[in-house]
């Protein structure tokens, strides 16, 4: 599930927004979405895993009906504070703590060249997300 959008308001509409297929294909509840907004204001920005990069999660009982993943992809860097912004998010919506790990291993490698984010923030299609992430795989 895959989505493009020129800006947001702020961080918590580019979450909202990240979410917004998730919820409508009953991946995850509303409760979900509300719970990874608190989680940043209590404990401030650590999704941003990467500049650019953001993973809004929660824990699986905070709303998860199946494992589920959302990318959102902004035209222009949403801002959480002075220090970190982002225009890459990637919704995770895990039914416990193990069923998400190849993902994030999948995904410590991509995140770990700086090109690669720039890539994903660059694209304005499906196929160009689906092409920079076979690249990565192999």
């Amino acid at each position: 599930m895959i989505s493009f959008k020129e800006s947001a308001e702020n961080w918590e509409e580019a979450i909202k927004i990240a979410s917004q297929p998730l919820l409508e294909q009953q991946f995850i509840e509303k409760e979900y979405i509300d719970t990874m907004i608190s989680n940043v204001k209590e404990f401030g920005p650590y999704i941003v895993m990467v500049p650019g990069f953001a993973m809004p999660h929660a824990r699986p009982e905070n709303g998860v009906n199946k494992l589920g993943v959302s990318l959102l992809i902004l035209g222009k860097e949403t801002l959480f504070n002075d220090e970190k912004a982002a225009s890459v998010f990637l919704v995770l919506a895990a039914t416990d703590p193990e069923s998400h790990l190849a993902l994030l291993s999948e995904l410590s490698s991509l995140l770990s060249n700086e090109e690669n984010v720039a890539r994903l923030a660059a694209a304005r299609s499906e196929s160009e997300v689906f092409t920079i992430l076979k690249e990565e795989s192999k």
